[in-house]
C-alpha cells in the first residue's frame, strides 16, 4: 500500500486524488519519499484536507512559499486548496503517513458543517498546522493518525465509518486547542504573487508537451521574465525551465513504466526538442538512461509477479 509516486495533476495544477473507495472521499496510504523522482513529489494543491504523520527519517514540506522541516513523530495538517508538496533537501528518504480527506466527509448535519468546518476551510490565516509529540495538545492528534492507517489496513467491516468518525474527532480536538476560526482582524490576504505562481505552474502542467519558454511562462503570470524567475526562485527554489523539465521529466517516467512507446515517441510526447539532451537530463536526474529505467521497472515488475505466484 505504498503511495503511488507519480502525482495526477489536471490542467489547473490541481491533484487528482485516487480515493480508496469508490464514493467515499478518504484516502489513506504509507509512501516513502525515495519512491517519488528525486525524492520530491510535485508542486499541487486540492479542495482535500491533507495529513502527513511521518514514522521515520525527515520531510521538508513547502505550503505557498512557507518550508517546515517536519521530523519522526510529527504532522502537519494541510488546509484546502493550498499549493504544496512534499521533498529530501539531502537526499535522506522518509517512511510517511498521508492521509486526504474531502471536507464533505465531514457533513452530518449542515449547521454544524458551516459553524465548525466551512470556516475553517476559508480562513486565510490558516494554512496548515504543525504538530509536534513535545505539545501536549497535539499527542491525542499525533495517536490517531497511526490509528487510521492500523484501521486501514485490517481492513474491518465498515472501517471507513470508524476512520471518518477518528478524522471528525480529531478535527473537534484541533479545534479546541488550535486557532483554527478565522480572526478578522488578524487575517491576511494572499499574496498576490502566490496567484501569479499557480498560473504560471498551471501553465506549465497544460503545455509541457509543446515547445514552450521562459516568455510564454511569464506571460502566463502576467510578468516580465525576471520577475517570473524571481518567483519560481522564492516559491519553488527552481528556475522556471528547471521546474518544466522536472515536470517532463516526471511524465517520461510514467509513460516508460506504463507503456510501450519508444524512447523517441516519449521524448517527443513530453515536449523534449532533441533525444540527446532528454537523455542527457534524464541520467543527471535519475542516475540511469531511460532504457535502464525501463528495464529495470520490467524486471521489478516480473519479480513480484514470481512472488505472489
Amino acid at each position: 500500500m505504498v503511495n503511488d509516486p507519480i502525482t495526477k495533476i489536471m490542467q489547473d495544477a490541481s491533484e487528482i486524488v485516487r480515493y480508496d473507495e469508490v464514493g467515499i472521499p478518504l484516502s489513506i496510504r504509507e509512501g516513502l519519499l525515495s519512491a517519488y523522482p528525486n525524492h520530491r513529489a510535485l508542486c499541487h494543491w486540492h479542495e482535500d484536507i491533507e495529513w502527513v504523520y511521518i514514522r521515520s527519517g525527515q520531510m521538508n514540506y513547502y505550503m505557498n512559499g512557507k518550508r517546515v522541516l517536519l521530523n519522526t513523530g510529527e504532522a502537519l495538517m494541510v488546509n484546502s486548496r493550498q499549493m504544496h508538496y512534499g521533498y529530501s533537501e539531502n537526499g535522506q528518504d522518509c517512511d510517511f503517513i498521508r492521509i486526504l480527506c474531502h471536507p464533505k466527509i465531514f457533513i452530518t448535519n449542515s449547521v454544524l458543517y458551516q459553524s465548525y468546518i466551512a470556516p475553517v476551510l476559508s480562513n486565510p490565516s490558516l494554512e496548515y498546522l504543525h504538530l509536534k509529540p513535545e505539545f501536549p495538545e497535539d499527542a491525542e492528534a499525533l495517536q490517531l493518525l497511526p490509528e487510521i492507517l492500523r484501521i486501514k489496513k485490517e481492513h474491518p467491516a465498515a472501517y471507513e465509518i470508524e476512520a471518518a468518525a477518528l478524522l471528525s474527532l480529531l478535527w473537534c480536538r484541533l479545534l479546541r486547542s488550535h486557532p483554527m476560526m478565522p480572526n478578522e482582524a488578524a487575517a491576511k490576504p494572499k499574496e498576490p504573487d502566490l496567484l501569479v505562481q499557480r498560473d504560471m505552474v498551471s501553465y506549465i502542467y497544460s503545455h509541457y508537451s509543446e515547445s514552450i519558454n521562459l516568455d510564454e511562462i511569464a506571460a502566463a503570470g502576467k510578468v516580465c521574465r525576471n520577475k517570473c524567475c524571481q518567483i519560481f526562485r522564492r516559491y519553488l527554489n527552481q528556475s522556471p525551465i528547471d521546474f518544466l523539465n522536472h515536470y517532463r521529466l516526471e511524465v517520461s517516467c510514467h509513460l516508460l513504466n506504463n507503456t510501450k512507446l519508444s524512447i523517441a515517441e516519449i521524448c517527443t510526447a513530453c515536449g523534449f526538442n532533441h533525444q540527446s539532451y532528454y537523455s542527457k537530463i534524464f541520467l543527471r536526474t535519475y542516475s540511469c538512461s531511460p532504457r535502464d529505467f525501463r528495464k529495470r521497472t520490467e524486471e521489478k515488475t516480473s519479480a513480484e509477479i514470481s512472488e505472489k505466484d
